[in-house]
């Protein structure tokens, strides 16, 4: 039997590996919270005027497939403050809610007050179908979906969905020698993303309001995967920075509060109707301007930087940086022509707020590894 409760946060275990200030939500919000080094121009993570459209015919049911980490806190937060009714489907092995970094005691209990959960396995597409069904759902965030298969019985359990809101990736893009690469480019059938594309491909034929978002690399407090944290642990040590081949190879990341206000833009929005997205910063940056971005954003000194061939070593199963050695960006002019949407953060600004509210409160998702980097360093090299 499905359980559908609402979480109050007396019902959960909120204790996190870092005390929760007792200030306003303005730092969670994505303040820029002050480091002798930078400068910052924009205050608070809010909505500029007119920036979201929102349905006005009335506040929305949602379920959002996943919502317990990284992009699901900070996209059921900025529903929640909206007025929708937001439940979070999930197999209950991680607390449904938990107190942010910077959120307030007061912040977090009426979010917490508000917030639904709907305990199963996706992968049990009986039970999505029959629970899915009884409760109707005006749209959906699936956050976490990979294969089409796993699509279908949330389609088939919800016939009159308004719409289908899909976190796909830019990794399905065919590798080309032009970038940056648009939403009408090629893609690969045989990447590692194929599932994504398969359930793009399925929302189409089955005739539903569909909306697909294609992130680059996403950053921000919370990261899951190291891509910010991968430096600021060499940063933090006091280690030369390994970068393969030249370092200048060419990427983009987006900042996840950045993310989640484009998720919402989409919502209700007629112009948002079947269409697919690139979402990342407006800026693409080199693998070497990353690691000095780190460092500003730290108040680290100017790192220094090893450039190696990859090809030289042999490294196993572990991965020796965070990103693919190529470059790797997309066009976001279609979000910002035809949404008319905006990023807050630019990257100096977004790793800070990330380093500010995670890493440089002692919390990250991955003990330091530098046993690749002295494989790397026992050999002659050239530092820039």
């Amino acid at each position: 039997m499905a359980r559908f409760v609402a979480v109050t946060p007396s019902q959960q275990n909120n204790q996190l590996s870092f005390s929760p200030l007792a200030s306003s939500l303005s730092d969670f919000s994505g303040a820029k919270l002050q480091c002798s080094q930078i400068q910052f121009k924009r205050k608070q993570w809010q909505a500029k005027s007119g920036s979201f459209y929102v349905s006005a015919s009335s506040n929305k049911k949602i379920l959002i497939m996943g919502g317990t980490r990284f992009i699901g806190v900070f996209l059921s937060r900025l529903l929640v403050k909206e007025g929708h009714q937001v439940t979070l489907f999930t197999r209950g092995k991680a607390p449904v809610t938990q107190q942010l970094p910077g959120e307030s005691d007061s912040d977090y209990a009426d979010f917490s007050s508000k917030i639904l959960h709907l305990k199963g396995d996706r992968q049990d597409f009986e039970f999505v179908k029959s629970s899915l069904s009884a409760q109707g759902f005006d749209v959906v965030y699936d956050i976490n979906g990979r294969e089409a298969v796993e699509v279908e019985p949330i389609l088939d359990a919800l016939p009159n969905l308004e719409q289908f809101i899909y976190c796909s990736s830019a990794g399905v893009y065919l590798k080309s020698d032009l970038l940056p690469h648009a939403e009408v480019d090629a893609v690969d059938p045989k990447s590692r993303h194929k599932g994504k594309l398969e359930t793009e491909s399925l929302l189409q034929s089955r005739g539903v309001n569909w909306t697909s978002i294609r992130p680059v690399y996403i950053y921000g407090p919370l990261n899951y995967n190291p891509v910010e944290e991968w430096f600021f642990h060499r940063l933090k040590a006091g280690r030369p920075i390994p970068i393969p081949s030249s370092g200048i190879q060419i990427t983009q990341l987006g900042h996840v509060k950045d993310l989640a206000r484009a998720f919402v833009h989409v919502l209700g929005n007629d112009k948002a109707s079947k269409e697919i997205f690139n979402i990342a910063g407006d800026k693409y940056v080199t693998f070497d301007g990353l690691a000095r971005a780190c460092a500003k954003a730290g108040g680290f000194p100017e790192p220094e930087l090893i450039h190696y061939n990859p090809k030289d070593y042999d490294f196993g199963k572990k991965k020796a940086f965070p990103f693919r050695d190529q470059h790797f960006f997309a066009s976001v002019e279609k979000s910002k022509s035809v949404l008319g949407f905006e990023n807050e953060f630019d990257l100096v600004e977004g790793l800070t707020d990330s380093y500010n509210l995670d890493f440089g409160r002692g919390t990250y998702r991955k003990e330091a590894d530098f046993s690749t980097d002295d494989i790397i360093l026992g050999k002659t090299l050239v530092s820039v």
